[in-house]
């Protein structure tokens, strides 16, 4: 039976670097995928210059979505760096997690350093309450107090190609960061591989899991 799956980012790249490999290995097992991005990743420099419009990154967005086939991605606009763990962002992802049906999430960590990020993963645990199947990814390198335990691994050594297009698709983060920014989820991913005896995986911190 295929499986109703949410994946859940605060910016236009992050789901394509925590777990685009396992987003396009359920495309093409047949399952519905959601690509679901809460912010509009337009942001400022501190000195008030722009990095990314918004219509930059909803373009960016879509042709990494196409790459990792999917074809429902929501983008709710809301304003970067503002995301607040709260009634409202719950009940945003609620709606979208009951008209869908969804039975399995993919979100941020909820120990992530930006603010963004861990306002999801929080919202995610009310907001997914009911859902059967809950994943916490990364998709940065900083560090923190806590540690990421990742103690489930998707194989996505036939994705891995799929993965890094999709990454790529993000031009104008791709010229910002260069090819640094690809190679370091390249090797994380390649890393992760080992530990379960293929050539590429990514990590995931289970909140629960039925099978």
């Amino acid at each position: 039976m295929n499986k109703n799956i949410l994946a859940i980012g605060a910016h236009f790249d992050d789901i394509e670097l925590g777990c685009g490999g396992t987003v396009a290995r359920h495309v093409a097992n047949g399952d519905n995928v959601i690509m679901l991005v809460l912010t509009d990743s337009a942001y400022l420099n501190y000195d008030g210059t722009m990095i990314r419009t918004k219509e930059i990154a909803l373009r960016e967005g879509e042709n990494a979505a196409k790459i990792l086939g999917v074809k429902n991605l929501i983008s709710c606009g809301l304003e970067t760096k503002t995301l607040q763990y709260g009634y409202e962002l719950i009940e945003l992802m609620n709606k979208i997690i009951d008209e869908n049906k969804i039975d399995t999430v993919y979100t941020h960590w909820d120990k992530d350093v930006h603010q963004d990020h861990s306002a999801i993963g929080k919202a995610t645990f009310n907001a997914a309450r009911h859902v059967k199947n809950m994943f916490m990814y990364r998709s940065n390198w900083y560090h923190t107090s806590s540690e990421f335990r990742g103690n489930y691994y998707s194989d996505i050594s036939d994705f891995m190609d799929v993965k890094i297009a999709s990454v790529k698709a993000h031009e104008n983060e791709y010229k910002k960061f260069g090819q640094g920014w690809v190679d370091f989820f390249v090797n994380e991913n390649a890393n992760a591989g080992k530990k379960i005896g293929c050539k590429y995986a990514e990590t995931f911190e289970i909140i629960k899991c039925y099978v």
